[in-house]
């Protein structure tokens, strides 16, 4: 049962993220600034954050914190920005589309992480090991495509520069490279400090404290600061309510129950919601060279995350035969005599 509710919480999660990238896309179109909303997004988060974490731990105290595991959130809210700033900014020069289908480059980017940090071994006479370098390629070779290769288009004349497009398709590899970072980060964090609101609040506020000092360098327009009563604010709000808050606890708790790789599995989802979507409310333009990009970055991505799942599966059988065998030699000789007679 705790399976199936980790799975209804991601689903809602990668809907709710394909709406704010589509909102976030409409705003950016009408003058929003990116920077200012990072600012506003992550404060009004707090106002969340703070109190529900207070609540949740008023009869039971979070585990001790430690400077260490404090610098190692510090680096979780510099890694939780850079994704944000390169989403955002990556979707105003492409799409909510792209910016879906551009982040299933998650897992192959983490298995390259992996291998590097020696947490993964590559063993190519194992088919696990095979089926994800093989979908990391794949997944690559899909990424490139989306990118630079338009092809025919299949349902309307063009709404953006080919120019705009290759530089949004390459700050949206950045942010997926950045989020599989952060999500091996996370997961290392959850395991020392198992207390997912404590560790989102505390990255919120050291997000909040890096989105304030970039936004004063960045921002030079006064009026930036100034929040409109309209879809601006509708969008911040919820920014901070359903997707600063409740995603990245979500993906907290995700990360130390199942890890990593299980939280990404669920990205193929936000393309086809976003496709749908951007055609339907954003006029997005549908060519056949992405179309045929996007479908190749999904077939690598099911490559290796049947990889890891077959690994997985290999892991567990020799552990229950490990457990299997200390059982049985824990077992009084006299009775095990008995039963064969």
């Amino acid at each position: 049962m705790k399976g199936v509710g980790v799975t209804i919480a991601m689903v809602t999660v990668e809907s709710l993220q394909v709406v704010l990238n589509i909102i976030i896309k409409v705003e950016i179109t009408e003058g929003m600034s990116n920077f200012v909303f990072f600012v506003y997004s992550n404060t009004f988060a707090l106002f969340f954050l703070l109190p529900s974490t207070f609540i949740f731990h008023r009869n039971r105290a979070p585990p001790q914190i430690t400077i260490s595991i404090i610098c190692k959130i510090l680096v979780l809210g510099l890694l939780s920005f850079s994704v944000l700033a390169f989403n955002n900014i990556g979707i105003g020069y492409g799409s909510p589309t792209l910016a879906s289908t551009m982040v299933d480059l998650t897992p192959a980017c983490t298995f390259i992480l992996a291998i590097i940090s020696r947490t993964e071994k590559l063993d190519l006479k194992m088919r696990s090991s095979q089926a994800k370098s093989l979908g990391t390629v794949i997944s690559i070779a899909g990424a490139l495509i989306v990118t630079f290769c338009k092809g025919m288009t299949l349902n309307g004349p063009l709404h953006s520069q080919q120019s705009d497009w290759i530089i949004g398709g390459v700050l949206l590899a950045a942010s997926s490279f950045c989020l599989s970072v952060l999500f091996n980060v996370l997961t290392w964090i959850i395991k020392e400090y198992p207390a997912e609101l404590v560790v989102t609040s505390i990255a919120c506020i050291f997000e909040t404290i890096q989105s304030f000092i970039v936004a004063l360098i960045v921002e030079r327009n006064p009026k930036a600061w100034i929040l409109r009563p309209d879809m601006e604010l509708f969008a911040i709000l919820y920014s901070a309510i359903f997707c600063s808050t409740i995603r990245n606890a979500v993906q907290v708790w995700a990360c130390r129950t199942k890890g990593p790789v299980y939280v990404a599995m669920f990205k193929p989802l936000g393309i086809v919601i976003a496709l749908v979507l951007g055609v339907v409310f954003l006029g997005d333009t549908l060519y056949l060279g992405r179309l045929i990009g996007a479908a190749i970055i999904v077939i690598g991505f099911f490559a290796v995350i049947w990889g890891q799942t077959r690994k997985e599966k290999i892991v567990s059988e020799e552990s229950g035969i490990s457990s299997s065998v200390s059982t049985s030699s824990k077992t009084p000789l006299l009775q095990n005599t008995s039963i064969v007679a």
